[in-house]
C-alpha cells in the first residue's frame, strides 16, 4: 500500500483520476465550520465533491486537530457534534500509515512547519492533490515546489 492509502470514506467522493483532488487541512475545515474567511470556497468544494467534480481528502491527524480545537474551545458535547457534522461531509478521512508518517517526518526535518501540517502536505503529495488552507506555514512548501496550495482568504 502506498502512503496514506488506507482510509475511511465519509460519504462517497469520486475515485476518478480525471477530477481535481484537494486535501483539506484543519484551517480549511475550521473556516467552514466557523463560517470564517474561506468558508464559501470550502462549501463550493463540498458541493463539487457531492457532484463528483472533485475529490476531497483529509488526514486523520488534521481531523483530530479540528476535534481537539473544538473540544478545547467549546467543550466535549460540541466536539461530539462536530464529529457528527464532519461525518456528513463528502470528505475521505485517510489514516496516517508508517509511510505517510515518514514522509511527514522528512518534511518536518527540512521545513519550519507544524508536524500536523506535515501530514496534510504528505497526503497532498501522495494523492497528487492541492492543499486547501489559509495557514501561512504552508508557504515554504509551496515555494519549494513540494505542494500546490489553494489559499483561503487571499
Amino acid at each position: 500500500m502506498s502512503c496514506c492509502a488506507s482510509g475511511k470514506t465519509i460519504r462517497g467522493a469520486a475515485n476518478s483520476m480525471a477530477v481535481k483532488r484537494y486535501v483539506l487541512d484543519s484551517y480549511a475545515v475550521l473556516a467552514y465550520l466557523e463560517d470564517s474567511a474561506g468558508a464559501d470556497f470550502i462549501e463550493e468544494l463540498l458541493h463539487k465533491a457531492i457532484d463528483r467534480q472533485c475529490e476531497l481528502f483529509m488526514c486523520v491527524v488534521n481531523y483530530g486537530e479540528v476535534i481537539y480545537i473544538h473540544e478545547r474551545k467549546r467543550g466535549l458535547t460540541k466536539a461530539q457534534e462536530t464529529i457528527a457534522r464532519l461525518a456528513e461531509l463528502p470528505v475521505q478521512v485517510i489514516d496516517a500509515d508508517s509511510i505517510c508518517t515518514l514522509k511527514a517526518a522528512h518534511i518536518k526535518a527540512n521545513y519550519p512547519i507544524s508536524f500536523a501540517d506535515c501530514y496534510a502536505a504528505a497526503l497532498a503529495a501522495v494523492k497528487d492533490a492541492v492543499v486547501v488552507t489559509g495557514d501561512p506555514e504552508f508557504a515554504c512548501l509551496e515555494e519549494a515546489g513540494i505542494i500546490q496550495v489553494e489559499w483561503l482568504g487571499r
